[in-house]
């Protein structure tokens, strides 16, 4: 998957910040769904 520009340092931190961020959301819900049904 190559983006215009994805070279640039800012797009990748842009980038990784927003992933991991999406990915700490997903955990965060999930035990907070888990600890519901429970």
């Amino acid at each position: 998957m190559k983006f215009e520009g994805a070279d640039s340092p800012k797009i990748v931190t842009v980038s990784t910040v927003l992933l991991l961020g999406s990915i700490a959301g997903l955990i965060i819900w999930a035990l907070q769904t888990a600890y519901a049904v429970n």
